[in-house]
């Protein structure tokens, strides 16, 4: 990747880890299905009315707002919500970059490199140090819903890399609006009647979530995705618990030990590593023309 889009894709990362945050200020103002439905409702409209078709056959855009609009983010956000802290949840989901190398392998044939998969275990091994850090501490099925979460999110991100569609902003859009109806008929059965909340913070927390994470991060995701393989783009995700984790410490109170600042160090040198590509020597006849 360009050193630009490398920095684009940390920033991302960034958004992203802050997000696990106010994600749990929002569930304490609304329901967890309903929060969701809400997000990509915002994310869909008024936008909806001002942009074009999508630009891709229907069923790529219903796979990517059932992969990740629904089961993603319908999968995580129960999960935080039966008791999975933001900072972990923020690690666990970065399982994702795992299940869309593997996704990307399996449906799109694409190349598993040794780099990638060196880089990909470095990484994991800082998740490896954190979720021991952390003590096993959450309760199962929360965990369980957030890994769910994870592998959601990463076939989401092949079928939008087989997509690619032309605009990506435009085809979150449509994203957005495909996975708010689902989501609020999921919240009616289970959650019941919506009791809305007037809390100036839960909406704060929407408008985040809705126009920064959402449009916003996933245009940019989607971008980066139609311009490198999934394979390459994916790992840079694990990023995300770093910020989370710090953002939890400053903003949730949760605690950060030197086992967390290590494993974090880790993180984002196995990221580096595995998605960039080393440098090649040049041919000799390279090399004798640069000394003359």
């Amino acid at each position: 990747m360009r050193p630009r889009h490398v920095a684009l894709a940390v920033a991302l990362a960034a958004v992203w880890g802050f997000n696990f945050v106010v994600m749990q200020v929002g569930l304490r103002h609304f329901p967890p299905l309903l929060y969701a439905a809400l997000r990509f409702g915002l994310a869909a409209f008024p936008a909806l009315l001002f942009v074009g078709r999508p630009g891709v056959a229907w069923r790529w855009v219903l796979g990517v707002a059932g992969a990740i609009g629904i089961g993603q983010f319908g999968l995580l956000l129960v999960g935080m919500k039966l008791g999975m802290p933001a900072g972990l949840a923020s690690l666990v989901l970065q399982a994702s970059a795992v299940f869309t190398v593997v996704f990307a392998v399996l449906l799109l044939g694409e190349r598993l490199t040794t780099r990638r998969v060196v880089g990909l275990a470095i990484a994991f091994a800082g998740i490896f140090l954190v979720a021991v850090d952390f003590g096993l501490s959450a309760p199962l099925l929360p965990f369980l819903l957030c890994v769910g979460a994870a592998a959601a999110w990463g076939l989401g991100n092949v079928i939008q890399r087989r997509a690619t569609p032309p605009d990506s902003l435009r085809f979150m859009v449509w994203v957005s609006a495909l996975s708010a109806p689902p989501l609020l008929l999921l919240s009616l059965l289970v959650e019941g009647m919506p009791v809305i909340s007037f809390e100036l913070e839960g909406w704060l927390s929407l408008g985040y979530v809705a126009f920064i994470s959402t449009l916003g991060g996933f245009g940019v995701w989607g971008w980066l995705l139609k311009r490198y393989d999934a394979s390459t783009v994916a790992p840079y995700s694990l990023l995300v618990p770093v910020f989370g984790l710090t953002s939890a410490a400053l903003f949730a109170g949760e605690s950060v030990s030197a086992v967390d600042v290590a494993a974090g160090i880790l993180v984002v040198c196995g990221v580096l590593y595995a998605g960039t590509r080393p440098r090649t020597t040049p041919p000799a006849r390279e090399l004798a023309s640069l000394k003359a």
